[in-house]
């Protein structure tokens, strides 16, 4: 195979046939098959689900967040998407020799909070340090494992006509990083959307027996997610956009870098599909709580089984959204 580049992490088309040429053809297996956020695994009369991620975001503090709740909160909404309660978290840490100790305790401190706010444990975990230029200060690798408490979602129940809902404004996470990164101002500082999402998605899912399925808008953006999702459901999904919620700060950035906000990561938002009569009152559910507010349904799923996600533009015209190309955002999360 070709060399590997900064473009096959960057969660869009070359991730994706990296993983499905090598990884999933070696690991093969009907749960790992799904691709979702996490695996659910029958455990006795249990049902759980087990999740990984690995954090290698740069810089490791930044405005909304640091490296570490990071790493914490992204494992716990990886559970909430699969209709799990999150329970017990593992955490491996990777240092580099002569990160400052101070700077290490503020990220071990940042994740006992975060495990706090979201109600998880940190049970087990690993240390290594290696030598001074092998790693970039710090990486962390968390696990996490969550109690199922809704099940059934899957993209096989996504139907036409569903409706896409997305929980909040996207693209505050990559250019809060980006600005941080680069030094950049943009006339107001952008705070990551870094946020547990388990409440949120907990009031969603008793609102409404009619969520098809859900997942976060990380490396890819909505974009790329919304790709995963017409490709996963076999259907059309059509987007409006002046539907899709984008702080000015936010657009302003992309505007002045040239980038797209369909395409930038976030990190404490999730997109939802459900059936049509639903979506007033998931729109309302989400609202009613701080993660929630600026919610929109932003388009709906067609009978187009291309599996094309299309955009129909303040314009009048429709263009094709396609996955994420190469790395837009490196070291995003």
């Amino acid at each position: 195979m070709d060399r590997i580049t900064l473009g096959h992490g960057s969660g869009g088309r070359q991730m994706h046939k990296l993983i499905d040429s090598l990884f999933l053809k070696a690991f093969s297996n009907p749960i790992l098959n799904q691709k979702r956020d996490s695996a659910v695994l029958n455990i006795g009369n249990k049902k759980i689900a087990f999740t990984t991620d690995s954090y290698v975001v740069d810089p490791i503090f930044f405005p909304g967040g640091d490296i570490g709740s990071l790493a914490i909160y992204g494992t716990v909404n990886d559970l909430s998407v699969c209709g799990a309660r999150a329970l017990y978290i593992s955490v491996g840490a990777v240092i580099e020799e002569g990160l400052d100790g101070s700077v290490l305790e503020r990220i071990v401190r940042s994740m006992a909070e975060a495990a706090k706010k979201a109600g998880v444990r940190i049970v087990t975990g690993d240390t290594k340090v290696v030598e001074k230029g092998s790693c970039d200060r710090i990486f962390i690798n968390t696990s996490g494992i969550g109690e199922v408490y809704y099940e059934g979602l899957s993209t096989d129940k996504i139907a036409p006509g569903d409706s896409v809902i997305v929980s909040g404004p996207v693209g505050d996470h990559a250019i809060s990083v980006l600005s941080k990164r680069e030094g950049i101002e943009f006339g107001t500082i952008v705070r990551s959307d870094s946020a547990p999402l388990d409440k949120l998605i907990w009031k969603v899912l008793r609102s409404s027996k009619k969520v098809r399925f859900m997942r976060d808008p990380t490396r890819g953006g909505l974009a790329t997610t919304l790709n995963e999702i017409a490709l996963g459901a076999k259907s059309g999904i059509a987007i409006e956009e002046r539907d899709v919620p984008v702080r000015p700060p936010v657009r302003q950035a992309c505007e002045l870098l040239g980038l797209d906000p369909l395409y930038l990561a976030c990190e404490g938002r999730v997109i939802i599909i459900a059936a049509k009569e639903d979506g007033p009152r998931i729109l309302k559910t989400l609202g009613a709580d701080k993660a929630g507010r600026g919610a929109k349904i932003i388009g709906s799923v067609t009978g187009d089984r291309s599996a094309r996600v299309y955009l129909n533009t303040i314009a009048g015209g429709k263009r094709i959204i396609d996955m994420l190309s190469g790395e837009q955002l490196p070291r995003i999360c």
